[in-house]
């Protein structure tokens, strides 16, 4: 019992300290900190607390089944004419959400057939293919959806969609925010803080599919001027033009992607000092650039985010740097927000705000102040009530108390979490509990001194005896714990990291750092008799 080396002692009290210590951020305003150049541990309020932005958003999930039309078409249109003997077709035809072409030579009906079915992959665990194939009239061949494989495209566009979401929103310098996939075509986004949700919006509003093609200098202006509507040339398309509300004809062929983007920063015209968008290109996308630039010359070619051409220019000589600039009618905010969205990378999938929620501050000042309150008041009663029954060991416990209160804080700050409201229940609930086992302990004490037992003896099997029931009632309470937090989510979830912690920290101080303390005293004073 008295067997407590040195070292044992400094490894607690200097835990202990470490923790606490990381909790002291926590209790000073933030402007106080914010120009020491050092990110500080901290605990963040969710958004019951301190207020902020709520959206939830829904995929269009048609512009999914487009989407897949469109690249399947070019990749058709490059598998046909690769390899040999090429096979020619006609214009491929994405009418009533099916794709479809005409072999010109209906001899190669099979070969066609063959360079086909690898374009086709397996969806999922379903045994059908994400494509059907059917040849029809003998030589028009006709690609179909399935439904299974259009399903599967939905989950992966909007697993990719929400990590883009993530991206953006940590590209606005927001703390914590929440977002999590609700059902099949939605996102839910919490942004705790932000009160003005329109930045916001816009951001997430954009798709940012970025395409650099050559504009059709030989479509018919008449046609052009009816806008998509209009009839362009065979492997053309008519697209809206931003400036002065026309619109343009360009190449289907995509010169390159943003998918071929490393960074985009806003940056500044050097002649009009307008703000722009300063995109690079990686290796492969700079090499590809600089040739086509070389090979057009005097030739404009468009610039189109979302499938709107922003900017047009003419190719005055070749790009070989692997950057270009992207001007428009920008400012310096919606420069910045379009850059945000082309390095975050491209929504797979369109998404609308369907519901929209601003949270005020007010609410959580008072939820924060009636939970201090709580906490101040259960904390109070706890250590009255402890004083008053077991005297100096009360004390023991006391102490154990105040320093778990601060240690719960200190690792929530250390792990960056969120407290919620809930969370602040979970808290007011682990210090009312925090002195379980001491309770455990100090009538096990009294039990084992009633037997005629020693002090050393009674205090030595008191912390051993009572640890075990100790330890088994705290991992029923872990083990609901662990399923809260695997199976919640938001609320629920902040309770079960509050709870988790607590109940970590209380049986450390009140069961190693309480043993201490009692060592200490024992062996200083060696005293025949306990009150207790």
């Amino acid at each position: 019992m008295l067997d407590f080396p040195r070292w044992k002692i400094a490894s607690i009290l200097g835990l202990l300290a470490a923790l606490m210590l990381l909790a002291v951020p926590s209790f000073v305003p933030e402007r106080y900190t914010k120009d020491l150049g050092v990110s500080l541990p901290r605990i963040n309020f969710g958004l019951d607390l301190a207020g902020g932005s709520y959206l939830l958003l829904e995929a269009d999930t048609a512009d999914v089944a487009a989407s897949r039309i469109e690249q399947m078409r070019d990749t058709v249109a490059t598998e046909m004419r690769r390899g040999t003997p090429k096979i020619g077709i006609g214009d491929i035809s994405t009418r009533g959400g099916k794709l479809s072409f005409l072999l010109r030579d209906v001899t190669q009906v099979d070969e066609a057939r063959e360079r086909l079915l690898p374009l086709t992959n397996g969806a999922g665990l379903t045994g059908q293919r994400d494509w059907t194939i059917e040849v029809v009239d003998g030589q028009r061949f006709v690609l179909t959806q399935t439904q299974a494989g259009l399903t599967q495209a939905i989950d992966t566009a909007m697993a990719d969609a929400t990590e883009v979401v993530r991206r953006r929103i940590d590209e606005l310098g927001t703390r914590e925010p929440t977002i999590i996939r609700q059902g099949s075509n939605r996102i839910v986004v919490q942004v705790p803080g932000l009160q003005d949700p329109q930045a916001l919006k816009d951001l997430l509003g954009k798709t940012a599919k970025l395409e650099f093609k050559l504009v059709d200098l030989t479509a018919d202006p008449a046609e052009v001027a009816k806008g998509p509507r209009g009839n362009a040339p065979v492997g053309s398309q008519i697209l809206p033009y931003t400036e002065g509300g026309s619109s343009i004809a360009v190449k289907r062929s995509v010169i390159i992607s943003g998918d071929q983007l490393i960074n985009a920063v806003q940056g500044n015209d050097s002649q009009t000092n307008e703000p722009n968008v300063v995109i690079t290109f990686d290796s492969q996308g700079g090499r590809k650039f600089a040739r086509v630039t070389q090979e057009n010359v005097g030739k404009p070619f468009a610039i189109i985010l979302d499938n709107q051409v922003i900017s047009a220019p003419n190719i005055n000589e070749p790009i070989l740097g692997g950057t270009a600039s992207i001007s428009g009618s920008f400012t310096v905010e919606t420069a910045n927000q379009l850059a945000i969205a082309l390095r975050s990378g491209k929504l797979p999938v369109a998404l609308k705000v369907v519901e929209e929620r601003t949270v005020g501050p007010d609410l959580g000042a008072d939820s924060i102040r009636y939970g201090i309150t709580a906490s101040i008041i259960a904390a109070a009663a706890v250590i009255v009530f402890m004083l008053v029954t077991y005297g100096r060991f009360g004390v023991y416990a006391n102490i154990a108390v105040v320093i778990n209160i601060v240690v719960i804080i200190g690792v929530l700050a250390l792990l960056n979490g969120t407290l919620t409201l809930p969370g602040i229940a979970g808290f007011v609930l682990t210090i009312g509990t925090a002195v379980d086992a001491n309770v455990l302990i100090n009538e096990r004490i009294r039990e084992e001194r009633r037997r005629g037992r020693s002090v050393i003896q009674s205090v030595e099997l008191g912390y051993k005896e009572a640890s075990r029931t100790i330890f088994e009632a705290n991992m029923t309470h872990a083990i609901s714990g662990v399923i809260m937090l695997l199976l919640g989510s938001g609320p629920v979830k902040g309770f079960a990291v509050v709870l988790l912690i607590g109940i970590a920290t209380s049986v450390f101080t009140a069961v190693t750092f309480t043993r201490m303390l009692v060592v200490l005293w024992v062996r200083k004073n060696r005293p025949s008799e306990i009150n207790i």
